[in-house]
């Protein structure tokens, strides 16, 4: 209790620059500062064209939804007065361009000469993102943040979050050691970054004076960035880009204090404001869905093997305790935040939890009927795994599509119902490979 009185007490009128506000992670951590020190400040950055339309977000993405319930009920109030009070200010600009974006050269000054705490949170979370995005939000966003920051005449810690995964598909214990610029989990260093961005921009200009239509370079771009990250190691090409991003702000930092922090698998909150929320859905999230809507009835996987998830609430607790215990103190620090090996959340405990929920409480098909699951079929090998799909589904599939070309697209929707089935458990399949659960 009195290192929590200590954390919340150095907050006190202290500024806190947030990027990605709008994430699922960001509101967590902006929530739980509110709520735990009302003398505070904070500067939510928004991707948006001009003030009124990041305050519309600040609202409607932010503050409206059911996170905030606590604060509201706390208030009695819509929490209109925070922003009348300048405790919320929302930014419009973007972690794509130089100075993110903000064009008021009066807020910037004003940023600039205010803000004691950066917290890096804006990034794009998919697997296989296109090249050229994932390289301008992953790997290009934290140095335009960091430069950023670098102008803030009081600033204490920069704080940029991660993932866990950035260290690849190494076993054992991994250290909590910064990247080399150059490194790769190969062992070697002839990772450039400035040519990575050559080559994408030539493969992207490439792929446009061929005149392809816009989902076929998206297409090309993702198959892309999915070689370039594994030939340097990387699984994916989500990774592979937030690594290169830990390199960038660890070459450029100077004397800045700074904190990584590398999380596992974020998951929904435990316990603050209350247990059980969380947005969109997440990672093995869609596993769980598609189990419980009867779009899957059977994986591969070992039932001992461990998923490492945390909940969203300990590493916006984290990123407190970061705050507090690294500011004004020069160096660089990693923290990588996950259940690990003192708390092994095994595959065959989400089998039973999901079965048992979903029997418990079935939802309801599109058809208004009652989904009922049964038991998880789990297969030991992707020989297995493929096997049994060809027998139960990819067999049956063509001769239903002939069946459908036959009669002249009579059976179309149970067709594309069949074949989207089988799109969705080849899917799930490959995201827990990445996620080294098979």
């Amino acid at each position: 209790m009195d290192q929590l009185s200590s954390m919340v007490g150095f907050l006190e009128n202290k500024t806190i620059l947030v990027t990605g506000a709008t994430g699922f992670l960001a509101k967590v951590f902006v929530e739980k500062i509110l709520r735990i020190q009302p003398h505070i400040k904070l500067f939510l950055l928004l991707k948006a064209k001009d003030s009124a339309s990041a305050l519309k977000r600040l609202h409607g993405e932010i503050l409206s939804t059911d996170l905030f319930r606590v604060l509201r009920e706390r208030s009695c109030s819509d929490l209109n007065y925070l922003i009348s009070e300048r405790v919320i200010v929302p930014i419009a600009g973007d972690v794509l361009c130089e100075d993110m974006g903000v064009n008021d050269l009066q807020l910037k000054n004003e940023m600039w000469n205010e803000v004691d705490i950066v917290v890096n949170m804006a990034a794009t979370v998919k697997f296989d993102e296109r090249y050229d995005i994932a390289l301008a939000i992953n790997t290009m966003g934290p140095i335009h943040t960091l430069n950023f920051a670098n102008k803030c005449a009081n600033l204490k810690v920069f704080i940029h979050v991660s993932t866990a995964y950035v260290c690849g598909e190494r076993e054992g214990v991994v250290d909590e050691m910064p990247f080399k610029m150059g490194e790769t989990l190969n062992g070697r260093f002839d990772l450039d970054i400035n040519l990575e961005f050559k080559i994408m921009e030539e493969n992207l200009n490439n792929l446009k004076e061929r005149k392809l239509d816009e989902p076929a370079i998206t297409a090309a771009m993702k198959d892309f960035g999915l070689k370039r990250a594994r030939s340097f190691g990387w699984p994916n090409t989500y990774v592979f880009t937030k690594a290169m991003g830990e390199m960038l702000i660890g070459e450029s930092r100077g004397n800045m204090p700074l904190v990584i922090l590398r999380p596992t698998i974020v998951s929904s909150t435990i316990e603050e404001p209350f247990p059980g929320w969380i947005e969109g859905v997440r990672t093995v999230d869609s596993v769980a869905i598609a189990y419980g809507k009867g779009r899957i009835k059977c994986f591969i996987g070992d039932l001992n093997s461990i998923l490492d998830l945390i909940p969203a609430d300990m590493v916006a607790s984290s990123i407190i305790v970061a705050i507090s215990a690294h500011a004004d103190k020069p160096g660089v620090t990693i923290y990588h935040l996950g259940s690990s090996s003192k708390n092994p959340l095994k595959l065959s405990s989400i089998v039973q939890w999901c079965y048992m929920y979903f029997s418990q409480h079935p939802l309801i098909g599109m058809d208004g009927k009652t989904v009922m699951v049964r038991k998880f079929k789990l297969l030991n090998t992707m020989k297995a795994f493929h096997k049994y799909l060809s027998l139960h589904y990819i067999i049956p599939l063509k001769m239903l599509k002939l069946a459908n070309i036959v009669s002249f697209h009579y059976f179309e929707s149970f067709y594309s119902n069949a074949k989207r089935k089988i799109y969705i458990a080849t899917r799930m399949v490959e995201l827990l490979q990445i996620l080294r659960v098979l």
